[in-house]
């Protein structure tokens, strides 16, 4: 089961500090999806899930400056 984390309009870092502090809430295996329009974040919240050992299962535009990123927990 996926839990969402909606970060739309949020500056960076807040939708990466939002993330950081689902992801410690749900289980092992479980997925975090984090809908966000922040530029900066394209960057940092895939290199914080590398870094942490989580995969990211699917990372996509849905707008024009608008994205969709799935962090599968470690």
């Amino acid at each position: 089961m996926a839990k969402t984390l909606e970060v739309v309009g949020q500056v960076c870092p807040f939708p990466l500090v939002e993330a950081k502090k689902v992801i410690d809430e749900i289980q092992s295996g479980e997925e975090l999806i984090i809908n966000f329009d922040c530029t900066q974040a394209t960057e940092s919240i895939p290199r914080w899930a590398a870094e942490n050992g989580h995969a990211v299962t699917n990372y996509e535009a849905v707008g024009e400056a608008e994205w969709t990123i799935t962090v599968k927990k470690k």
